[in-house]
């Protein structure tokens, strides 16, 4: 527009007319500009799940393993640079993330988010106490009670009055059984607050629980004595008859334990040889084998007075579910035992009492039990158990 233009009077129908014409002509440019489709936005089927990814929309805190957006990116390294943070910022940021994660109970984030703020290395005592403190509260609501407390009395270094760090300190305490310390904890409280009804209720608590655990303990005491003095008797008459063992080595003094004593057969290993009321007669745990049948039958307190003839009248008193041909009944039996380290079988005589039995030159005590085989006289089945490896029989 020169200077003529400028100077002259416009009127309101040219300044239409005017308007009209840069409309057209604007129109007419877009109109020649090359038409191609816009492909920067969200997709239609995914914008929601595109929207939860947006920093500015997002409802919840991306997950480890999660893609994140290139602006949380940013905005994370805005909060975390050390470059872009104090050291007091920092381990504040991290206070706030782990304040978050304990509002939604995801206490192990917490606790990470209260470790990265105590890594901060923040030199002020306050913020160091409060990072302690939330780390010791999210470690109890996972009954993490050692690291709980830990985190307590290091809160209480930094800040020694600071009352939430020990009432957590003192809950800590009582669920160890560290007495003392609960005992110390609630009387400080108290002498700060006399009216702190917790600090009361726990302190009575504790005294409680502190004389139970005592009078459990003396009880403990008492019956491990019994059991140690019960077991060292047991062990002399083991000793006195010169058993032997599976596991004992040649030629070696067996050197007895509970758990050489310990029966391997399941129905029996509760029921361990021991001695009787008056101290004087060994009760033995018993299994009868079948070869036939591949079956056992178990007898869990058998004294060492008994007599085979006795075994087999229990263990016949009613018929082997599995004996059709009824050759299982008394006086139509063998019982045996083996020798493993021999590679022998010995025939028990019926009238021969447990005791001599155990104390025949090739008789171990197997598996921590007595085992005998049980077969029919004169029958293929007992030739068979015989010729099994070839083992001799032996009469003792």
């Amino acid at each position: 527009m020169d200077e003529l233009d400028a100077q002259k009077t416009w009127t309101d129908e040219e300044r239409l007319e005017l308007a009209a014409k840069l409309d057209a002509e604007l129109d007419a440019f877009i109109d020649g500009l090359e038409k191609k489709r816009y492909e920067e936005g969200w997709p239609e089927d995914r914008w929601q799940e595109e929207m939860d990814k947006h920093p500015f929309f997002m409802k919840k805190a991306p997950q480890p393993g999660d893609d994140v957006h290139p602006m949380f990116e940013g905005l994370q390294k805005l909060k975390y640079d050390p470059e872009e943070n104090t050291r007091d910022e920092l381990a504040l940021n991290y206070k706030e993330d782990g304040n978050f994660y304990m509002k939604h109970k995801k206490f192990r984030m917490a606790v990470y988010s209260f470790t990265e703020g105590i890594k901060s290395k923040s030199d002020n005592p306050d913020v160091l106490a409060v990072l302690y403190n939330n780390r010791s509260a999210a470690h109890y609501f996972i009954k993490n009670y050692r690291s709980s407390l830990s985190d307590a009395q290091r809160a209480l270094f930094f800040k020694p009055d600071y009352t939430k760090a020990r009432w957590r300190a003192a809950q800590c305490a009582y669920e160890l059984d560290k007495f003392d310390v609960c005992t110390q904890m609630c009387e400080e409280l108290l002498e700060v607050d006399i009216d702190h009804k917790e600090a009361k209720e726990l302190l009575h608590k504790n005294k409680m629980k502190k004389l139970e655990t005592e009078r459990n303990q003396r009880k403990e005491a008492a019956e491990s004595k019994r059991r140690l003095t019960r077991f060292q008797k047991l062990r002399d008459a083991i000793e006195q008859r010169v058993i032997k063992f599976d596991d004992q080595k040649v030629g070696k003094k067996a050197n007895i334990t509970e758990e050489l004593l310990r029966p391997k057969f399941l129905p029996l290993e509760d029921h361990p040889v021991h001695l009787d009321d008056d101290g004087s007669t060994l009760i033995w745990p018993a299994a009868f084998s079948y070869p036939e049948f591949l079956f056992s039958d178990f007898q869990q307190q058998l004294p060492e007075t008994a007599t085979m003839m006795d075994c087999l009248t229990t263990l016949f008193a009613e018929p082997l579910p599995c004996d059709k041909s009824h050759n299982y009944r008394m006086g139509n039996v063998n019982v045996y035992y083996e020798n493993r380290k021999a590679a022998c079988v010995h025939k028990v005589e019926p009238e021969r009492s447990l005791s001599e039995i155990i104390n025949e030159k090739g008789f171990f005590v197997s598996g921590g039990a007595l085992l005998f085989y049980v077969v029919p006289k004169d029958t293929r089945v007992e030739q068979e158990f015989l010729n099994e490896q070839r083992r001799p029989m032996v009469y003792s």
